[in-house]
């Protein structure tokens, strides 16, 4: 079942359909709230919307994958859905995102970039569990799949 619901989507300041467009804005989202643009490496984006005035935003891909980050030797999984709550240099109470530790899934609940000079990213779990990484970790310049399919995408987009 969808999290985004008819509500929300009526009261989205900014939808978008079709892989083209939704992979440009999500980038240009991110850069505007002073995340990396390459943290969410989704293909096959269908759709992705933002409600200004609550900070939420949604993307929505035609199946989950898993990307590995190379320069840090992590895998994420991310959902078909993916909700997140935005705030300068923050993503909080994220849906549809996961990193393997160890041999377990953790789910990611919080994403920043810490104000010091140093760079780094830091990923928080609903536990209590964090890890910090450096910045340059996501500028990755294409994103490898692990898992998961190739799709036809729509190029369509629509702007509330």
């Amino acid at each position: 079942m969808s999290v985004v619901t008819e509500e929300i989507r009526a009261n989205a300041s900014e939808i978008y359909k079709g892989e083209e467009i939704c992979q440009e804005q999500t980038k240009l989202f991110l850069t505007e709230i002073g995340l990396p643009s390459r943290i969410l490496p989704l293909k096959d984006i269908e759709e992705c919307g933002l409600v200004r005035d609550t900070g939420f935003i949604w993307l929505k891909q035609k199946q989950k994958i898993e990307y590995k980050f190379e320069k840090i030797g992590t895998i994420a999984q991310y959902a078909s859905e993916i909700t997140a709550y935005a705030e300068p240099k923050k993503l909080k109470r994220i849906t549809g995102i996961k990193t393997k530790e160890l041999l377990m899934w953790i789910t990611v609940s919080e994403v920043k970039v810490d104000d010091s000079s140093i760079g780094k990213l830091t990923f928080k779990s609903s536990t209590g569990l964090h890890r910090s990484f450096p910045i340059s970790a996501f500028e990755v310049t294409k994103p490898e799949e692990v898992k998961g399919t190739k799709s036809k995408s729509n190029t369509s987009s629509e702007v509330k």
